[in-house]
């Protein structure tokens, strides 16, 4: 069976890896332009290293890119991690069709912050889809799904690096494995059980220390590494990433700066208090907020947060 794999970055890199060692045969990959000044993509790399032919277009809907796609007669396109709009021709012109991966149980969480917003919305479980994608976004018919647990302290960095992206990996595998046999199915999508959320950005991520602190917490978890829950101390914006969640000691008000440690920050928020471990002033490297306290003076009793428009900010 001829593949070809679509993807970029570590997770694409990892499929294609897997799909080697498994003894399948990759007869091209297309991974994204390279950035001028920046690092090789590492599913580049391989590719070329294992000498399978590359592909860099700008846009997989360029004209010439199905030309080129058409003519390496793939029987079976599979897509790790793809970020462009990649046309139905593409999608449909392999025999066996087009797989690809989603970090969410379908169809829960469609669109690009899948992880994101489950973390957001305090969930204590997500998993990831390998499916036939269409014309829509993250709509096509289901070939497996598989769960995982989202613990109490996890961020969106160790919910996908240390669950979801390997067992992606390994799910793609066995999804064409089973397209191999000839034993993969294609499950309709639930469209009454479907949700979708717009790419988590910055506006999504501001902390109102007012709401209760699970909320708050499970905020910053869900925006930790990218793209960082926001607060402010004065008029500085700070990008909140590692922390916990503790219980407040009562009388204090909300993002009131409780006490200041060399564990973090100890901010009020509604019926108990956040830990804030690790943080990034704009323009700055992120740093422990320890540090960051005491090159910015701030103390016990200082408040963060600012009443403002936030759309009006960024």
């Amino acid at each position: 069976m001829r593949i070809a794999v679509i993807g970029q970055a570590a997770f694409g890199e990892a499929v294609l890896k897997a799909l080697l060692e498994k003894g399948k045969e990759v007869v091209g990959v297309y991974a994204p332009p390279d950035v001028p000044g920046g690092r090789g993509d590492p599913l580049k790399e391989l590719a070329l290293s294992k000498g399978i032919p590359l592909f860099q277009p700008k846009r997989m809907r360029d004209p010439e890119v199905y030309a080129g796609y058409r003519g390496l007669n793939p029987d079976l396109g599979v897509m790790a991690f793809v970020t462009d709009i990649v046309p139905i021709t593409i999608l449909n012109h392999p025999p066996l069709g087009t797989i690809q991966y989603h970090p969410s149980l379908l169809p829960k969480h469609r669109g690009a912050s899948a992880i994101n917003w489950a973390i957001i919305n305090g969930e204590t479980i997500t998993g990831l889809t390998i499916f036939w994608p269409d014309a829509g976004i993250d709509t096509g018919p289901i070939l497996l799904q598989r769960e995982v647990t989202i613990d109490p302290d996890d961020s969106v960095g160790s919910l996908y690096f240390n669950k979801l992206f390997p067992l992606g990996v390994a799910s793609l595998v066995e999804a064409v494995e089973a397209i191999e046999r000839g034993t993969a199915p294609r499950i309709p999508q639930d469209e009454s059980q479907a949700t979708y959320e717009p790419p988590c950005r910055e506006e999504h991520a501001l902390i109102d220390w007012s709401q209760p602190a699970p909320t708050v917490y499970n905020l910053i978890r869900g925006t930790n590494p990218q793209p960082g829950a926001t607060t402010y101390f004065g008029d500085e914006k700070i990008k909140v990433f590692d922390s916990g969640l503790r219980p407040s000691p009562g009388g204090v008000s909300p993002g009131e700066v409780i006490e200041v440690t060399g564990e973090g920050l100890l901010v009020a928020a509604a019926g108990g208090a956040i830990l804030v471990k690790r943080v990034q002033p704009i323009g700055s490297l992120k740093v422990a907020a320890s540090e960051y306290a005491a090159s910015a003076r701030l103390r016990a009793g200082a408040i963060l947060g600012k009443s403002f428009d936030f759309q009006s900010d960024v």
